[in-house]
Order: C-alpha cells, then sequence, then structure tokens
C-alpha cells in the first residue's frame, strides 16, 4: 500500500519533463517558497486529503500549482491595461504547464483504474508568497484500487 508516494513520483515526473518548469516542489503550500534555491517556475504538488472509502479503494484531494515569478518594472505605469508586467504571460504558460499534466493525467488514471474528478477547479494566484508569484492552482480528487500501485 504506497499510493500516496507513487501518486506523489508521477506527478513529480510530469512536472519535471515539461520545458517550461525548473523546480518541483511537495508538501504544505506554507512551505512553498522557503527554499532560497528554487529556480523558477516551479509546480508544487500537495496531497490536502484523503480517505478510505468502502476498502476497496482509496480517495485523495490533490493540489498542484504552477508558478512563475512577477517581474515588477519599477517606472511609473503607461499601460493600465497590461501594466507593464509579466503577469499575463506567467497565468498563460502557467495555465499551459497544467493543461498539458492534467491531459496526461486524465488519460493515464483511466488506462491504470483510477477515477478522477471530471472537472478539476483552477484557482488563479496572483503575486503570492515572498516572491511574487503569478499562476494556477489546480484541485481534483482521485479515487483508485486499495492495492499496490504501478503508474506508468
Amino acid at each position: 500500500m504506497n499510493q500516496y508516494t507513487q501518486i506523489l513520483y508521477y506527478i513529480k515526473q510530469l512536472a519535471e519533463s515539461d520545458i517550461l518548469i525548473n523546480t518541483v516542489t511537495q508538501g504544505e503550500f506554507d512551505r512553498l517558497d522557503l527554499n532560497k534555491g528554487n529556480l523558477f517556475p516551479l509546480v508544487h504538488i500537495a496531497i490536502t486529503s484523503g480517505g478510505f472509502t468502502n476498502g476497496q479503494t482509496v480517495k485523495f484531494t490533490i493540489e498542484i500549482a504552477a508558478l512563475a515569478v512577477r517581474d515588477k518594472v519599477n517606472e511609473t505605469v503607461t499601460d493600465k491595461f497590461w501594466l507593464q508586467d509579466n503577469e499575463v504571460d506567467n497565468m498563460n504558460e502557467m495555465l499551459a504547464v497544467l493543461n498539458r499534466m492534467w491531459t496526461i493525467m486524465y488519460r493515464d488514471f483511466e488506462s491504470n483504474d483510477i477515477t478522477a474528478s471530471e472537472n478539476p477547479s483552477l484557482t488563479p494566484l496572483f503575486e503570492s508568497k515572498k516572491n511574487l508569484l503569478d499562476g494556477w492552482l489546480l484541485t481534483f480528487d482521485i479515487e483508485l484500487p486499495n492495492t499496490t500501485l504501478y503508474l506508468c
């Protein structure tokens, strides 16, 4: 019974294979931006809750954040729409990262007898944490057999 570890390994591998991502972390979101050695953009993985359903399956709620650093321009803002920073670029790129990851996960989950929520939620994050990170938080549930798990 190593579902927790295998899910983390699997999502980590997906994030590391994305050309836009430099660092992958896991654990509580309060610890996400504490390591000064983080190279951004970053993917952070958290399994926030779980449960045993009927003795046959295990259910997890998973949160994955894809985040990039906001570049602040120290000059008078002349464009009130674009604000002379990279917020829109960060949001687009981090959404693309999560979209690629979700598409692969959803396909792989089905072929590994894992049920995933049909409509995962996305929450925008603007200038979060001390490094002023922009991106998205993807939240979804999975239910998997209560046996040893082997994801490809």
